[in-house]
């Protein structure tokens, strides 16, 4: 409505509000939509001819001019709207995937959303698999119901089940029947759900395949089939449905195995390989360590080639080696004082 005081034409193109606040977002100021925008609402709208509507009729709109403010808080609104849908797409999503494995059945005859009251209003699939047909009617009137026994009038016909389309396509004066058969299937679908082993949705179908019918005969008058063989035929197709999710288990069961073993023997392999590295870099740590031991017992070997020549009698050679200068340097300083020595004694004897 805001956006329509400027872009008053674009809610005639495009009816849906999510879409919509997309295209607002998108365009902005129409009066800078151009040519080169036309790929962008052809991918958002995913119609050529839209998107061309689109940006012919925003060069002849009648829409006032839009202030910058006014319009960056209409991105920002419009941007909330949008996370706000697709929040709400992916709670639907959810609900849908959890209902298809909690009551299949159920679901397959009412719906995932009114299903999922049902079972939200019981407290749990196995409170509403307790309940009667007649509470499983009117479950969410209880209101209207004590109101009306109070004061003695017309108690409801119908509960949540009402959001049902079924009892939305009756007439008005067979709502109450059809809520009444209705709510008859609803208690033994939710039965089969919560006390069956490997939940199905055959069961679901075929109940629902029999409110139609049912549907069919108000208003033709045509006569339904009867329950027993109807559930004869569930019975066969859900045993095949069954054999075949057991395969499917069965096969996921031996895949994931098959990858557990992998992973084992990878973590295994993993282990030994980091050990022997672990090994190798303690070997590597040590060979240093006795190189340096080697280098320092290394003179040895010459000592035992030095004392080889003394082993064969070339003990002259050691004779002859060249004494140190220090010893020569004694040496000769003895010889000096032994002639000093000498000449003085020399000296006393000619004076005696």
């Amino acid at each position: 409505e805001w956006y329509g005081y400027h872009f008053p034409e674009l809610i005639k193109i495009v009816g849906d509000n999510y879409t919509y606040c997309r295209l607002a977002k998108l365009i902005g100021n129409r009066r800078e939509l151009g040519e080169e925008r036309l790929a962008a609402l052809e991918e958002l709208l995913m119609d050529s001819a839209k998107a061309q509507a689109v940006l012919e009729a925003s060069r002849s709109s009648m829409g006032m001019d839009i202030s910058p403010i006014d319009l960056i808080n209409i991105e920002s609104f419009s941007s909330r709207v949008i996370s706000l849908s697709e929040y709400r797409k992916g709670l639907q999503e959810y609900l849908r995937s959890k209902m298809s494995q909690v009551a299949p059945s159920l679901s397959a005859l009412i719906g995932e959303v009114v299903g999922a009251r049902l079972i939200s209003h019981a407290g749990s699939l196995t409170n509403l698999a307790k309940y009667p047909a007649s509470t499983v009617q009117i479950l969410g009137a209880e209101k209207a119901l004590f109101r009306a026994l109070k004061t003695r009038g017309n108690t409801p016909k119908y509960g949540l089940i009402f959001h049902s389309t079924f009892i939305g396509r009756a007439a008005a004066k067979n709502k109450g029947r059809i809520s009444r058969y209705l709510a008859n299937k609803c208690t033994i679908a939710s039965r089969i759900d919560c006390f069956s082993e490997v939940p199905t949705s055959v069961f679901g179908d075929k109940l629902r395949e029999q409110v139609e019918e049912r549907l069919a005969f108000y208003e033709t008058g045509e006569p339904p089939r009867k329950n027993l063989d109807v559930m004869k035929e569930a019975v066969v197709e859900a045993r095949e449905v069954v054999a075949e999710v057991r395969r499917k288990q069965e096969k996921k069961e031996k895949k994931r195995k098959k990858r557990e073993k992998r992973r084992l023997e990878a973590l295994a392999a993993g282990a030994e390989a980091m050990e022997d590295a672990e090994l190798e870099t303690q070997e590597n740590e040590t060979e240093p360590k006795k190189k340096k031991k080697k280098k320092k017992q290394e003179p040895e070997p010459e000592l035992e080639a030095a004392s080889e020549p003394e082993e064969n009698g070339l003990e002259e050679e050691e004779e002859e080696e060249p004494q140190p200068k220090k010893k020569r340097k004694a040496g000769t300083e003895t010889v000096e004082l032994d002639k000093k020595k000498k000449k003085k004694k020399a000296a006393k004897e000619a004076e005696d």
